[in-house]
C-alpha cells in the first residue's frame, strides 16, 4: 500500500489528538504541520518527528508532495481553509461540524465535487461498536419500518472554559458559530442520520437555553454567547421524526441514550455515562407475543469481525477510515453529506429560535449565510 502523505492544519488540542491517531495507522505519513502560532507548530513538529512546520497554510498548500490535509481549526475557519486545499488539488479531512453554517458546508461539498477530491468529516460516532451493531440490526430488518428517533447528549456542568477546560473560542459565535449543538450534538445527530439512511429534512422546530449559573469572571472572559442546552424536533420527508436534547450543562442526573423506534423493534444506544447511570446498548422486540429486552456482547462482535472480515480495520476510527479510503481499500462513507444534513438541522434549530416558530427546509437553505472568517 502506498503511503498517504498528510499535513495537519491547526495544532491545538484537536490537532494533537489527530496526530496521536495517525501514529497508529500503517500507511499514514505526516509530512508537515501548520499553525498561526509558529513556535507551537515548530514544537509539535519536533515532538512528533514531523519534518516541516508552517505558520501560513497558503505556503503549506504550495507543496507538491502532499495527498491530503487534515483541518483542525475552529468552526468558522473550516470552509475557507478546506476550499483552498481542495482548489490546490488535495483531499481534505475536516473536524466537525462541517462548518459554521449550512451555506458554508454546502460550498465545501460543492468544491470537493468540482475538483474531484474526497471530503471527509470527523464523525467518530459512526465507527463505534454500538453504531455497527445498530446498523447490522437495521439492515437485517430487525427493526422493521423506522419511524422515530431521539438524539441525546448529556453533561452536568462541563461547558468549555467557564467550567475549567478549553479556550473561550468554543463559547463565541464569531469563532464557534454555536455551542452544545455544534460541539456535541453533531456527533449524536449524525450517528442517527447515518442509521436512518440520511433522510431528507422537511421541517424543523427548536429552542435554545443558557440558564445554568456560571462564574461571573469566567463568563465575562469567555464572551459566552452560545447555547448550553439545545432542543429540537425534526420532521423528515416520508414521515419519520427526530427529537433532540443536547446539554453542556443541566441540573439533572443524566439522560437516557439515543434511540430508534421501528415497527418490529427498537434500539437504545449507550448513554456514555459511567457508574450507576451507565446504560448499555439494548435491543427491544416481541418474540412469540412476549416483550423482549436484550443486550449484545459488542466486544465479541467486534473481535469476530476483525478476525473474519477483510479491511475491518478501515472502520476502527475516523482516521483509519480516511487513510483506507485514500488507499482505495474501501469506499469513503458519505460523511460530508451526513455532516451537511446535520448542519441543516442545526441551523434550522438556530433559525427557529430566532424566529420563534417552526421553519421549513427551503427557508433554512434560502436564509443561510456564510459565517466563515475571511483569511
Amino acid at each position: 500500500m502506498n503511503p498517504i502523505r498528510i499535513a495537519i492544519i491547526g495544532v491545538g488540542q484537536i490537532g494533537k489528538m489527530h496526530i496521536e491517531k495517525y501514529k497508529d495507522i500503517p500507511g499514514a505519513e505526516l509530512v508537515a504541520v501548520c499553525d498561526v502560532n509558529e513556535p507551537e507548530a515548530s514544537r509539535v513538529a519536533e515532538q512528533y518527528g514531523i519534518p516541516h512546520a508552517y505558520a501560513d497554510f497558503r505556503e503549506l498548500l504550495k507543496r507538491d508532495d502532499l495527498d491530503a490535509v487534515d483541518v483542525c481549526l475552529h468552526n468558522n475557519f473550516h470552509a475557507p481553509v478546506t476550499i483552498a486545499a481542495l482548489e490546490a488539488g488535495l483531499h481534505v479531512y475536516c473536524e466537525k461540524p462541517i462548518a459554521g453554517t449550512y451555506s458554508d458546508g454546502r460550498a465545501m461539498v460543492e468544491a470537493a465535487r468540482k475538483h474531484g477530491k474526497q471530503l471527509h468529516i470527523q464523525l467518530f460516532t459512526l465507527y463505534g461498536k454500538d453504531t455497527k451493531a445498530a446498523k447490522t440490526l437495521i439492515d437485517g430488518g430487525m427493526l422493521g419500518r423506522l419511524y422515530h428517533a431521539r438524539s441525546t447528549g448529556f453533561r452536568r456542568r462541563n461547558r468549555p472554559f467557564v467550567d475549567g477546560y478549553g479556550t473561550p473560542y468554543f463559547t463565541r459565535k464569531d469563532t464557534a458559530a454555536g455551542g452544545a449543538l455544534l460541539d456535541m450534538g453533531v456527533y449524536h445527530i449524525a450517528q442517527l442520520l447515518y442509521l436512518l439512511g440520511n433522510p431528507q429534512v422537511d421541517r424543523i422546530s427548536g429552542k435554545l437555553y443558557q440558564e445554568t449559573d456560571m462564574r461571573a469572571d469566567r463568563k465575562e472572559q469567555s464572551g459566552f454567547d452560545v447555547e448550553e442546552l439545545a432542543t429540537g424536533f425534526i420532521r423528515f420527508a416520508g414521515g419519520m421524526t427526530l427529537d433532540i436534547v443536547e446539554a453542556w450543562a443541566v441540573h439533572l442526573g443524566g439522560f437516557e441514550g439515543s434511540s430508534i423506534a421501528g415497527s418490529k423493534g427498537g434500539i437504545r444506544l449507550p448513554n456514555d455515562q459511567t457508574g450507576a447511570g451507565a446504560q448499555p446498548f439494548s435491543y427491544h422486540s416481541t418474540v412469540c407475543d412476549m416483550d423482549m429486552d436484550s443486550t449484545l456482547d459488542l466486544d465479541m462482535m467486534d473481535l469476530r469481525r476483525h478476525r473474519l472480515n477483510d479491511n475491518e480495520d478501515a472502520y476502527s476510527t475516523s482516521q483509519h477510515h480516511w487513510v483506507a479510503a485514500l488507499q482505495g481499500r474501501v469506499p469513503l462513507l458519505p460523511t460530508a453529506e451526513i455532516a451537511l444534513n446535520t448542519m441543516l438541522i442545526s441551523e434550522g434549530i438556530y433559525m427557529s429560535e430566532e424566529l420563534g416558530r417552526e421553519v421549513g427546509v427551503d427557508e433554512v437553505i434560502a436564509r443561510s449565510r456564510t459565517s466563515a472568517v475571511k483569511l
